[in-house]
């Protein structure tokens, strides 16, 4: 499981129920512009956002005004502002959702996404950004180029870790 998706909704009935809207705001564009990528009967996703291409801002923040605490708004905010801060000026893929299926992890399915999107950046020379959400991912984006750029964690949030990757 991923460490700030389930702290942003640790009760199961509401990750169940709200996570999947989360997803379609968040990494919405990239379907639908065509940078979704998926293995197999989606066994594993990479939504990729094409340079100028963002979420729904607005529509993201009311998602979460509407099913979080208002408790909780102010932690998830600031977090989503530093995350903003660490975007790249220049153009820039942006990788805001990728995920394995659980019982299909280990067998290499992120790695061919991430070697997918990171051929067309090298290919045009753009850079890919990304925040890693869970710790345990860093490595397999360390091996495919992308370097640490901080570590973001606001009150009780788990690290989020933002990562730059330069066309090679």
């Amino acid at each position: 499981m991923d460490p700030a998706a389930r702290w942003t909704y640790p009760a199961p009935e509401n990750y169940l129920k709200h996570f999947p809207d989360l997803v379609r705001i968040f990494g919405g564009p990239a379907v639908e512009r065509g940078t979704a990528h998926f293995i197999g009967d989606a066994q594993a996703a990479a939504l990729w956002l094409a340079p100028g291409v963002q979420p729904d801002e607005d529509a993201l923040m009311g998602h979460f005004q509407r099913t979080l605490p208002e408790e909780d708004q102010d932690t998830l905010f600031a977090v989503f502002e530093r995350m903003g801060q660490y975007h790249p000026d220049e153009p820039h893929w942006y990788l805001p959702l990728i995920g394995v299926n659980p019982a299909q992890q280990g067998k290499g399915y992120g790695s061919a996404l991430l070697k997918h999107a990171i051929r067309l950046c090298d290919e045009d020379g753009t850079l890919a950004y990304l925040e890693s959400s869970n710790p345990k991912n860093i490595p397999l984006y360390q091996r495919h180029g992308f370097q640490v750029l901080g570590t973001i964690q606001v009150g009780n949030s788990p690290p989020i870790t933002p990562m730059l990757r330069r066309a090679g």
